[in-house]
């Protein structure tokens, strides 16, 4: 079978998993007791490793399986979650992420592993920290007590068999996930063991497995003459077995786990549903309950997917049909307003109407959570603490904010520059919080919010803050600013300094900063999605970044305006308003044109030198029309003929036969059939 077409969704499966394995692994370790967490992580690994071996990527398939041996442990209740076993499987997801991504980029998927395929296996041996829960003395493995009841008879049996040289062993069979006919396989595991040695008794009783009224775990008491090692391979060598745990008893160890069940039965029997009343064994069984309750943490209420997988790109190929079909909506309603004919009249505003609402629906199919980018970075900042040797706590919100998936696909790197400047210059040591009053453990608030037509998302610590001082002494030796122009700015000139190329204010280079490299390139990627990023800082109190960005990168509301007959459409979004000066306002400061502007001088830009408009000479107006324009906290305004209108407009890219032109982002066809380019206010204002 060819599996090529499968590989895509393969790729997103994987990434799904991989992604809810991280966030799992992460709650897990805040609350490293809720055996319900480690289930889902458990089905999620399975899952995974059943992909992988079912695709050919056996090297992927064999870490999710080692990873699988120590998860089942735990879910079990024979080992107990640490700070080295957390560090371990943290490290094989991240293997596996790379494997993911190799394969992702064309390749097999492939890589060297051994070091943490040492470290899982370590594990399930039982080495490093102390990891057993209910340790059977005397023995190598061990062994959470399943409840099995045992009366006078079956005790002395077992007993006296281990008196006369037998051996008596604690067996516990584990049933694959995905295993349909559970009693079938039980009755196979039975007929094996009767082979070699007699079974004192079960949990759950014999009928019930019979039956299929288990879940996938069974467990009983044996009694046999051949190795403990022989046995477990022969329970594996059935099919669709999934783990075996073997351990063999002495008379102390017996006497012990009885003990145990008998103590567990009576702590659980006032709590027993009367309907189980009539199966003792039914009463005593603590671990299989928890088992059979944890899967409801995240059943959601059975209900069914109601979601899909569309490509990216039919999705854009109805952005560009819908596109057309805008630009003849406004034609159409343009001939209908010039021809006079009211049937025409209202069919085309019928139509407008339909068409508005499938604008907002195609619209929203490009709309993707910003949680999408979000869910990584919990468990980036969670390392990031460790290496930094600090106490980081994340907290997000508004991770349900949608933005267009343009916009979501190019964030992502300037918020990881954004938080890891957070970590490393915005949250102190923990000695310095405490010395400064603070909790040991800092926060770092990563929120989004929609304002208007745009998106925000704060990135907000209650660290050290910003010195002005510190920045200045920065900026002065690497010779960003000049002794007289840091003696007259602002605090948020000073604050903007952050964003200059090779500018960094850590003291010592390390894996985390000081290169110089990382805000310059935040800045510089969010100007070019068309948003602006702003920092507010108290000193002693933490920094905020705030990054303002547009909802949409597709269809935009426009002001048309002319400029002879040329026509050009200016973004809204850039637009602060708009207004009508003399000539006699404009004024000459130090050979640069400027304008009277709420209490402020702002420069005034002449559009029809900039663009060389042929029929349009602005010298020989006495009034002309301004478009004041912003970019951040800087203004300026453009000097037009005049104005058309606003509309919404679809943005054409201009392609790649035309080379990059100042000050203009694309083009958009108007209802006319003419070309209007879309001027970048953003290249006005330096």
């Amino acid at each position: 079978m060819d599996m090529n077409q499968y590989l895509t969704m393969f790729i997103d499966e994987s990434n799904d998993h991989l992604q809810s394995l991280n966030e799992n692994m992460l709650q897990l370790e805040s609350n490293p007791d809720d055996i319900g967490i480690v289930q889902i992580i458990f089905r999620s690994a399975h899952t995974l490793k059943g992909m992988a071996a079912t695709m050919g990527f056996e090297d992927l398939a064999s870490l999710t399986h080692q990873m699988e041996n120590v998860l089942d442990l735990v879910r079990n209740e024979k080992l107990k979650m640490q700070d080295f076993i957390f560090d371990t499987l943290f490290k094989s997801l991240d293997a596996l992420e790379s494997m993911v991504q190799d394969i992702t980029e064309g390749g097999d998927g492939k890589a060297d592993v051994s070091a943490i395929v040492a470290s899982l296996q370590s594990i399930v041996r039982g080495e490093g920290a102390s990891t057993s829960v209910g340790s059977v003395e005397g023995n190598n493995a061990a062994v959470a007590v399943q409840g099995i009841e045992l009366d006078e008879f079956q005790f002395s049996v077992l007993d006296q068999s281990i008196s006369e040289g037998h051996k008596v062993l604690y067996i516990q069979v584990t049933l694959r996930e995905d295993c349909q006919l559970k009693a079938v396989r039980a009755y196979m595991v039975f007929e094996t063991l009767e082979r070699s040695g007699e079974i004192v008794k079960t949990y759950p009783d014999v009928q019930e497995i019979e039956q299929g009224e288990f879940d996938r775990v069974f467990s009983l008491y044996y009694i046999t003459q051949r190795e403990t090692q022989d046995i477990e391979s022969q329970i594996l060598g059935v099919s669709e077995i999934e783990a075996a745990t073997v351990v063999a008893l002495d008379h102390e160890s017996l006497q012990q786990m009885v003990q145990e069940s008998a103590a567990t039965t009576e702590a659980v029997k006032p709590q027993a549903a009367p309907a189980a009343a009539a199966s003792p064994e039914a009463k005593s069984a603590p671990a299989p309950a928890k088992d059979s309750k944890a899967p409801a943490r995240n059943a959601g209420g059975g209900n069914p997917s109601r979601t899909i997988r569309v490509d990216i790109e039919r999705l854009d190929v109805l952005m560009n049909l819908f596109s057309e079909l805008l630009i003849d909506r406004v034609r159409l309603e343009q001939l209908a307003s010039e021809s006079k004919n009211q049937e025409l009249t209202d069919t085309v505003e019928h139509m407008s109407r339909v068409s508005s609402d499938l604008q907002n629906i195609v619209l929203k199919l490009r709309m993707v959570p910003v949680d999408t980018v979000f869910n990584r970075f919990p468990r980036m900042v969670r390392d990031l603490a460790k290496t930094l040797d600090k106490k980081i706590d994340l907290i997000i919100t508004g991770a349900d904010t949608e933005l267009d998936r343009t916009v979501i696909d190019e964030i992502g790197d300037p918020l990881v520059h954004l938080l890891r400047n957070s970590a490393d210059h915005g949250v102190e040591p923990v000695a310095d919080r405490i010395a400064a009053g603070k909790p040991e453990t800092g926060t770092v608030h990563l929120r989004a919010f929609h304002s208007g037509n745009n998106v925000f998302i704060e990135i907000e610590d209650d660290g050290r803050g910003i010195y002005r001082d510190k920045i200045l002494k920065n900026a002065l030796a690497k010779g960003v600013v000049t002794e007289a122009e840091a003696a007259s700015m602002t605090d948020d000139e000073v604050n903007q300094l952050l964003f200059a190329p090779g500018f960094s204010t850590a003291e010592k280079i390390s894996d985390v900063s000081g290169r110089g490299v990382g805000l310059d390139v935040v800045k510089s990627k969010i100007v070019a999605l068309g948003g602006n990023v702003t920092i507010y800082s108290t000193p002693g109190k933490g920094t905020n970044f705030s990054v303002q960005l547009p909802l949409t990168l597709s269809i935009i509301a426009a002001m048309l305006i002319r400029m002879g007959s040329e026509k050009y459409a200016i973004p809204l979004s850039s637009i602060v308003e708009t207004g009508i000066i003399k000539r006699g306002q404009i004024k000459n400061v130090h050979g640069s044109r400027m304008v009277q502007f709420r209490e402020s001088l702002i420069p005034v830009i002449s559009l029809s030198r900039l663009f060389e408009v042929p029929d349009f000479d602005e010298e020989q107006e006495e009034e002309t029309e301004i478009v004041v324009i912003r970019k951040g906290d800087r203004l300026a305004a453009l000097t037009i003929d005049d104005f058309i209108g606003q509309s919404e407009i679809v943005i054409k890219n201009l392609g790649k036969y035309l080379p990059a032109i100042q000050g203009v982002s694309g083009a958009t066809i108007l209802g006319d059939g003419q070309v209007a380019l879309i001027i970048d206010a953003n290249a006005f204002i330096k």
